[in-house]
């Protein structure tokens, strides 16, 4: 079952990731719809690792009425992850995916604004950062609805489906944020 509340949005909240949702993050990991435009291989659950000794800030995006704590399984409807990483040594920079039923609804908008508002009251960096493919557009407008700018692209980056992709690097400064 989802841990305990981190943040909560009006529609969304960001939740610890536990050992027990290793299964919904491997099966929604494991879609090609999802898998595909985040550039991520297929992992076992095994490979996936233990959640709690991740380098990075991991959250579940939910639909919930349950108030703090661990709510039961029953309370929570599991949408997506958001993840921080690279916060001890650079910029931290997100990274998110939601389960593709859940896509067009305005929850990644609202889940990511959650995970900005989190990296700047717990990290003390002028910027947060973000990359998403060229071909994805989708994700390069939520993050462009929400303020990033693109720094930039890095010219076949990776090799995706069969073909090497650009990735465009987006920033948002912290008093971007603010206002």
């Amino acid at each position: 079952m989802p841990g305990a509340i981190v943040s909560r949005g009006e529609r969304v909240s960001l939740r610890t990731v536990e050992e027990e949702d290793c299964a919904f993050c491997q099966r929604a990991s494991a879609n090609p719809d999802i898998r595909i435009p985040i550039g991520n291989p297929l992992r076992s659950r095994a490979e996936l690792g233990d959640v709690a000794e991740s380098e990075g800030d991991q959250f579940l995006v939910c639909l919930d009425d349950a108030g703090p704590g661990s709510p039961e399984e029953s309370a929570v409807t599991r949408l997506g992850w958001v993840g921080v990483e690279d916060m001890s040594y650079r910029r931290p920079e997100l990274s998110y995916w939601l389960a593709p039923e859940y896509h067009g609804e305005g929850y990644g908008s609202e889940a990511v604004g959650l995970a900005v508002d989190y990296t700047f009251a717990t990290y003390d960096h002028p910027a947060v950062g973000a990359i998403a493919y060229d071909f994805n557009d989708a994700s390069r407008g939520l993050l462009e609805s929400l303020g990033f700018e693109q720094e930039g692209r890095v010219r076949r980056d990776r090799f995706i489906d069969g073909e090497y992709v650009d990735t465009i690097h987006y920033g948002l400064l912290r008093e971007e944020w603010r206002e």
